[in-house]
């Protein structure tokens, strides 16, 4: 995963609201849920609900399904695992001796390793 990609995770569930159908689609577990529960559980009118859920599929993070005329909403695990990958991939290494410097005024640099 790259910088980028970790940006639009997080943005994506970087609202209230989507966080809140993320959090809800991952208690549906697998089978996932229809967008009109998500709605009504949430409160959240279709037409708002559509924006979020795209949102969130843009992202990665939610996957669609059509079963006849509905659509079924799941979250993707997998994209999830990779999100809280990238912040802990170097979980515990310390930093790197030189890492931080003082400048000659005396402020703190943050000097890239």
């Amino acid at each position: 995963m790259d910088e980028t990609e970790a940006v639009r995770g997080f943005s994506a569930l970087g609202n209230a609201s989507r966080l809140a159908i993320f959090r809800l689609l991952v208690r549906a577990g697998q089978d996932g849920s229809p967008t009109g529960p998500i709605g009504r559980e949430l409160g959240i009118p279709l037409s708002t609900l559509s924006h979020h859920l795209d949102c969130l599929s843009r992202a990665g993070l939610v996957d669609q399904r059509k079963s006849g005329r509905e659509v079924i909403c799941t979250a993707n695990y997998n994209a999830l695992q990779t999100l809280t990958n990238y912040l802990t991939e170097k979980c515990c290494e310390g930093l790197h001796e030189k890492a931080f410097e003082a400048d000659r005024a005396g402020t703190l640099e943050l000097i890239d390793p």
